[in-house]
């Protein structure tokens, strides 16, 4: 889709958890628009009935478009793509703000906003996820996996109700910088959504990520269907960001592993900074969380996926570790 605007637009994805104050920040940002400016907001409800878009400034200088119904993150790009390119070509924007449904994966949304028909229409910035820190406390509802995906995604999180947040809230959000001190370049606390735009305004730093087939699969390939994306199960990635490299692989759920063989090779590790894992073993469902100063591991509900992440400053053979881990399964 060819898109034509006069100009390439500041583009801000302001995402987060359900209920984390996304509206309240989006609305105090909004305030800050220059009078001469045209500014532009593109919302997204997961249900039918819009009620962000009401509580959103209605007056002149603002154009505000709605989507309903599913997620502009993971469904078809189509409406989006559409519903964007007629906000851009009607409004004529100075500054684009997204703010898609709590439910949404914004990793996807920008992968989809930095392609390169949107590339001349489109500034993008830094990924905006805000965290409820009022929550923190609450390990089930942080460990939720679209919450941790979400998180990943951010480049900067915005930490809201901070005058609300407890003792324990403020134990688990040093623990949460420094678990995710890979992912997020900047961390931000507002109090009452208070916050300058200059803090946001910041150019976004793509995240070099590809999801391939095992690798052991890989080296069986032809030259040219080797590193081959893929959108199924099972898979590995690697990414890099600011001087670390994430390797992760994704395993169908109904693939059972032994839980000591696990232990064992995640135990046996060197140099590295962080493992997380969940994994279906013969004991049940069980999560690792291991960094250079504790081991942990228990058991957990059932997960959607077998999964695990090994975050280190340094070359890894990735295939060793796959090879390694695979053995570990009982149903191969």
């Amino acid at each position: 889709m060819k898109v034509i605007v006069a100009k390439t637009v500041p583009t801000h994805i302001i995402s987060g958890f359900l209920g984390a104050g996304k509206t309240t920040l989006l609305q105090q940002l909004l305030s800050q628009k220059p009078e001469n400016e045209v500014w532009a907001i593109l919302m997204n409800e997961f249900g039918q009935i819009g009620v962000d878009q009401q509580l959103i400034a209605q007056q002149q200088g603002y154009a505000v478009k709605e989507l309903l119904g599913g997620c502009l993150c993971c469904s078809s790009q189509m409406p989006m793509q559409i519903a964007l390119a007629r906000l851009l070509s009607e409004s004529q924007p100075d500054r684009l703000f997204i703010e898609p449904t709590g439910l949404g994966h914004p990793a996807q949304l920008l992968e989809q906003l930095t392609e390169p028909h949107w590339q001349s229409s489109l500034a993008m910035r830094a990924l905006v996820v805000v965290v409820d820190g009022s929550r923190l406390h609450d390990h089930a509802w942080v460990q939720q996996n679209l919450y941790t995906d979400q998180l990943k995604a951010a480049q900067i999180v915005v930490l809201s109700h901070v005058d609300a947040m407890t003792a324990a809230d403020q134990i688990a959000y040093t623990q949460l910088k420094q678990e995710y001190s890979t992912y997020v370049q900047h961390w931000v606390e507002a109090e009452n959504g208070q916050i300058d735009l200059s803090l946001l305004d910041i150019a976004t730093k793509p995240m070099q990520r590809k999801i391939q087939p095992l690798l052991k699969l890989q080296s069986a390939q032809p030259d040219d269907l080797q590193a081959q994306e893929i959108k199924q199960l099972p898979y590995h990635y690697v990414e890099t960001s600011q001087g670390y490299t994430v390797a992760g692989w994704k395993f169908p759920k109904r693939w059972q592993f032994r839980f000591d063989d696990l232990l064992d090779l995640l135990c046996s590790q060197e140099n590295w900074v962080r493992i997380k894992g969940i994994f279906y073993t013969e004991q049940g469902w069980k999560s690792f969380n291991f960094n250079p100063q504790q081991f942990n591991y228990k058991s957990v509900e059932p997960n959607i996926d077998n999964r695990i992440e090994v975050i280190c400053q340094t070359q890894r053979d990735w295939l060793d570790f796959e090879t390694q881990l695979l053995s570990c399964r009982i149903d191969a």
